[in-house]
């Protein structure tokens, strides 16, 4: 029996089970605050210290003699024998520096540092990144990076060549400081705006609603991902009080029916909702009828056998029994095409699922026939493919 399928049938089978009894989330769970948001740093660095990992190209060199141009060198000479060492190195690299400066961060905090390669250096192990201003999308500077380069990887030259992780991509934890801080403003004229994660019209409403039981007539919804509200009078100079007693209000969230499919891992993931129409499913030597019990397809040298009914925790209500599908035995592939009956009933998905986790559908297929089914129309969500 495919892993995929167990995990599929378990996964509907508990937000099946648990769709009539879902929890309340706090609000500061599912939305955001307009205002409070970080921001993307960048910068290009310089690398040193590399145990013959480095680059020899042009523009790396370029750079580590520019940098040391800035050193004020006592005699020509110095000058000279420095970068004659510089054309012969293989210990620098050039590389990219990207950090997230968070909301409300202030001068002199910490912020985590990811360093990546621009040349053709092989490794970045055991090297120091000098120092590197980091700046934001308006050019200015908004924090310095330095320090030892951590890659958590490793490559392995001869014979047997080797690498772990990505040698070429480190961090440093803690390594920039911040110089400027960028404080984001949520009071916007007296109003604060929440914005929801995943934006439904329901949520949004049910927000709302909350919210008013709490501060009668201090919120309104915007549209599906906005609710904004009215800072109480008492509130007025104490704003960030009063958004985190709203984030604390808790609601019961609506989602709309999803289907998401990993291609690339063989994960499907159903939402509580997902309902399949009355359809006949033919995939391969596979066919799928009403009102009959469930076989498995003949081993080789061998008949049919009935299959044992999924377990009690998997098991719709017994009255239900009758709604699954039939899985006959069916005659070798050919050319010849599928009848199919009336099929006067619609599948929840986990039936649908217990269906095919009984014949041990591959991923492939299973994903095969989610597709087929969205494009016939007889699978109400949306379908996600990845």
């Amino acid at each position: 029996m495919s892993h995929l399928l167990r995990l599929l049938i378990a996964v509907t089978a508990l937000i099946v089970g648990g769709s009539t009894s879902r929890a309340e989330v706090r609000i500061k769970d599912i939305t955001t605050v307009e205002g409070a948001r970080g921001n993307q740093l960048y910068g290009v660095g310089l690398v040193v210290g590399l145990n013959n990992t480095g680059a020899r190209n042009l523009s790396t060199q370029q750079m580590a003699i520019d940098m040391l141009r800035k050193v004020e060198m006592s005699t020509t000479i110095a000058r000279q024998s420095l970068l004659d060492n510089v054309f012969k190195s293989t210990s620098i690299s050039k590389v990219w520096v990207t950090a997230e400066l968070p909301e409300f961060a202030r001068k002199g905090s910490k912020l985590d540092v990811v360093v990546s390669v621009l040349d053709d250096a092989t490794s970045l192990e055991g090297g120091t990144l000098v120092l590197t201003p980091l700046r934001g999308a308006d050019g200015e500077v908004y924090a310095v990076a330095q320090g030892q380069v951590s890659i958590g990887g490793f490559r392995v030259r001869g014979a047997n060549n080797g690498q772990l992780n990505h040698p070429t991509v480190g961090r440093i934890q803690g390594g920039a400081f911040v110089e400027r801080a960028a404080l984001g403003e949520i009071n916007q004229n007296g109003l604060v705006q929440m914005l929801l994660r995943d934006p439904d019209y329901s949520t949004s409403a049910k927000i709302s609603e909350a919210i008013n039981e709490r501060f009668p007539g201090a919120s309104k919804t915007v549209d599906a991902g906005t609710v904004q509200i009215r800072i109480p009078a008492p509130f007025t100079r104490r704003v960030t009080e009063f958004v985190g007693e709203v984030g604390l209000i808790s609601v019961m969230p609506d989602t709309a029916a999803k289907v998401v499919i990993n291609e690339r891992t063989g994960t499907v993931i159903v939402g509580h909702n997902v309902r399949v129409s009355a359809v006949a499913i033919a995939h391969g030597n596979l066919v799928i009828k009403p009102n009959m019990s469930v076989v498995s397809p003949p081993a080789a040298g061998g008949a049919a056998r009935q299959l044992p009914n999924p377990p009690s925790l998997l098991s719709p209500p017994k009255e239900e029994d009758e709604r699954f599908g039939s899985l006959p035995v069916p005659p070798a592939p050919d050319d010849k095409p599928q009848t199919f009956h009336r099929i006067d009933q619609s599948y929840t998905v986990s039936e649908l699922a217990r269906i095919l986790n009984a014949l041990g559908v591959s991923p492939r297929d299973l994903i095969s026939i989610f597709e087929s089914l969205k494009d016939s129309g007889a699978l109400h969500a949306e379908l996600v493919i990845k």
